[in-house]
This record gives structure tokens, C-alpha cells and sequence, in this order.
């Protein structure tokens, strides 16, 4: 009973002093939310992106001339020094590794688009090989794929994303309709499934022709990027790689104990340098949220040490009653913590309806974890009872005599 009763205390003196309460959370809310804003938006960003790379299965490994993330301009000028990859690289892993189920090749710009008298921009246009549907993991929502005789042939065929059927084409079947390249004209084959939005930008605003087509339209000196998939298994995905690592070391002539020019990743190796990016994000942001924290924990003291004064004579009652020191010194606590506590719930409130504010509006993906809403409450649970301590300690210490002689 004591501990409900000082509880009972500590929110009675909260309520009776509203606006005095209010201006203490602030710290605090704004600490927490940013904590839980943060958390929000980055388990939300780890569970977009290993769902879009699980997409393309744990199997599948890219070969290319860049690195996927670049750092510092040096690395950049680094690999713009490097040979491109050539469609006879794609062709001599295709033909050479044994390791390899399915080998494809990509390349990609960013266009024009005009059909049915209407224009799109920064569309971007894919070649594409007939294998790298497959590898993409991108399911044909009408019509059909690419197929070898379209590669071999480069026909003008054309696979649609779902911003040009919706934009340019307009109602009826898209099949068999003519678009604009570039001015060239395509027929269309297939529509690509629908892949919604990511950081607000469309990820159906893009085309595919064949990579043959495509090098006949926009040259031979654009870099490859090769994909190719493990015929099972984590073991074989290592023989795979070395398989590719050896032969394009061989074909670029690089000496050895020299450094490879050319890049191969997997998965993981994205996923490694995503959760690298989004831990910095974090830290720093979660580190801006802790200085709010203990702002918000240096007004709880200081308020509760004003509360204290102003409750001199109430304190000296208590312990002419009969009231020890632990009884005081954990009503103050309770009261702070019960202070920092408040915040904390409307601090996580703040957080994700942020975080989902986001989503509606940014297309940022989020995702709650229960788990961050305990540490939000238990960081201002924790920040009320620290920065407590003192104030309540001095209000426990106090003599109940000179208490007692305290005006009113």
C-alpha cells in the first residue's frame, strides 16, 4: 500500500501542476521519440531491404566494374580506371563456369519514354539477356518474358513496369502496343509486376528490351553488370565464385598477387554494407536523442529540486508522523520517475506516429519493434530515477524540526 499511495502522491502533484509537467517532458518526449523514430525507420529499412534481396536469392552473385557503394572520390576514380566488362565476359562465364545454373547480363540508362501521344522522364531503359527475368526475380504480370530468339534476333520487343501502362498506355491491353524509345519504336510484349515505391521514388518506371537490341542502339561501351546464380548451396556458391574470380582474372590479365579490377558480391554483401550505413544512421541520430534525454533529465532535477523547497513543510509533517527517510526519499523517486515515465509513453506515441507520418508521406518503410518501445520506456524510467536521486536524497536528509519552521 505505501508504494500505491505514493504513486497516488506523485501523479496528484503532476496533475496539479499541468503546465509546469508539461514544459519537464519536453526533454524527455523529444529524447524518446527520436529514439524510437530512429529505431522505426531503421528496422523498417533492414526488413525492405532483405526482402528485396532475398528476392533475388541467396544463390545469386553479381560480377561488375564499381563497387556497389562508394565511399570517397579516390574509390570512385579507382574503378572509372578499371576495363569495362564486355559481353564476352558475359558469354565466357556463361560458357565456362560449371559451377553457374543460370548466367544473365544488365545494363541500364535513364530515358525518355513516348506512346499514345503522352511522354515519361528518367525512365529508365534495361537491357536486359533472356536469363535475367529469372535472376531478377521479376514475375511477368501480362503477356510473356524475353526469350532466346528475341536476344539472338535483338527484335524490338519491349517489357513495360506498370508507370507506363498507367501513364502512357491508358486503359485496354497493353500487349501488342507500340512505345518509343528514343525515338525508336517497340512493341510491346510483357508487363512486369507491380513493385510500388521506395523512398518515394516508383520502381515500375522502367523498360526492358533486349541486351542485343540494346547495344545496338546505344553502343558497345558500356560496363556489364553479370549475374549469376549457384547451382545450390552455400559450399557451391564459394567453388562459383572462385570459378568466375579465376577466369576474369585470366581474361583481364591480372597478375598474380595483384588486387582483382573487377567486383563480385552477393547478398550479403549488401546486406553488410546496408545494416553498416543504417548502425552509423542510427548511432549518430540515437546520440542526438540521448543530449534531448539528459536535457529533459536536468529539468526533472531541477524542478523536482523547486518541488522540494515548496514542500518543506509538508516533508517535516511526515516525519513528525512517523515518516522515515526511505519513505520520503521514495516518494520523490516514484514522483520523478513517474514524471520521466509520462513523457516516455507520449515520447514513443510521438515516435511512431512520426515514423508512420513518414511512410505515408516519404514512402520510407517502418517497422515497430516491440522491443524498442520497452527501451523507450525503460531510457525515461531510467533518466527520471538518475537525475531524482539528488532531489529526493535532499529532501530525505531534511531535519523535521527546521522543516516544520518553514513558511507556509
Amino acid at each position: 500500500m505505501k508504494l500505491l499511495e505514493a504513486i497516488k502522491l506523485a501523479l496528484q502533484s503532476l496533475w496539479g501542476n499541468k503546465l509546469r509537467t508539461i514544459l519537464t517532458l519536453i526533454g524527455v518526449i523529444m529524447g524518446v521519440a527520436s529514439v524510437i523514430m530512429v529505431l522505426t525507420l531503421v528496422q523498417g529499412a533492414k526488413r525492405y531491404i532483405s526482402t528485396k534481396l532475398s528476392g533475388y536469392g541467396a544463390d545469386v552473385f553479381t560480377v561488375t566494374r564499381m563497387s556497389s557503394v562508394i565511399f570517397t572520390p579516390e574509390e570512385y576514380f579507382k574503378f572509372q580506371k578499371r576495363k569495362i566488362l564486355r559481353i564476352e565476359d558475359y558469354e565466357a562465364i556463361k560458357q565456362s563456369c560449371t559451377e553457374c545454373s543460370e548466367v544473365g547480363a544488365l545494363l541500364a540508362k535513364s530515358t525518355n519514354i513516348v506512346a499514345n501521344g503522352h511522354s515519361s522522364n528518367n525512365t529508365q531503359v534495361r537491357g536486359y539477356t533472356w536469363t535475367m527475368l529469372s535472376l531478377n526475380n521479376l514475375d511477368i504480370a501480362l503477356g510473356r518474358g524475353f526469350t532466346q530468339s528475341d536476344e539472338d534476333h535483338a527484335t524490338k520487343s519491349v517489357i513495360v513496369g506498370y508507370d507506363i501502362v498507367d501513364n502512357l498506355l491508358g486503359n485496354g491491353d497493353p500487349i501488342g502496343r507500340e512505345i518509343r524509345v528514343d525515338g525508336v519504336p517497340y512493341t510491346v510484349v510483357g508487363v512486369g509486376d507491380r513493385q510500388g515505391k521506395t523512398l518515394g521514388q516508383s520502381q515500375d518506371n522502367w523498360v526492358a528490351i533486349p541486351i542485343t537490341t540494346y547495344q545496338q542502339i546505344y553502343g558497345l561501351n558500356d560496363s556489364l553488370n553479370i549475374y549469376a546464380r549457384a547451382t545450390g548451396g552455400a559450399t557451391v556458391m564459394e567453388r562459383a565464385k572462385d570459378e568466375v574470380r579465376v577466369l576474369m582474372r585470366t581474361r583481364r590479365h591480372v597478375a598474380p598477387g595483384q588486387p582483382d579490377d573487377f567486383e563480385i558480391e552477393t547478398n550479403d554483401t549488401f546486406l553488410d554494407i546496408a545494416n553498416q550505413l543504417l548502425g552509423v544512421f542510427a548511432w549518430v541520430v540515437l546520440g542526438l536523442g540521448s543530449i534531448a534525454l539528459v536535457v529533459g533529465g536536468v529539468v526533472i532535477m531541477n524542478i523536482m529540486l523547486v518541488s522540494v523547497t515548496e514542500r518543506t513543510r509538508e516533508i517535516g509533517v511526515r516525519k513528525a508522523l512517523g515518516a522515515k527517510q526511505r519513505d520520503v526519499l521514495l516518494q520523490f523517486l516514484i514522483e520523478s520517475a513517474s514524471l520521466a515515465l509520462v513523457g516516455g509513453i507520449f515520447g514513443v506515441l510521438g515516435g511512431v506516429l512520426v515514423g508512420k507520418l513518414i511512410t505515408v508521406f516519404v514512402g520510407f518503410p517502418t517497422a515497430v519493434p516491440l522491443w524498442a518501445v520497452f527501451l523507450g520506456l525503460f531510457l525515461a524510467t531510467s533518466v527520471g530515477i538518475f537525475f531524482g536521486v539528488y532531489p529526493a536524497s535532499k529532501a530525505a536528509r531534511l531535519d523535521p524540526v527546521v522543516a516544520l519552521r518553514a513558511e507556509l
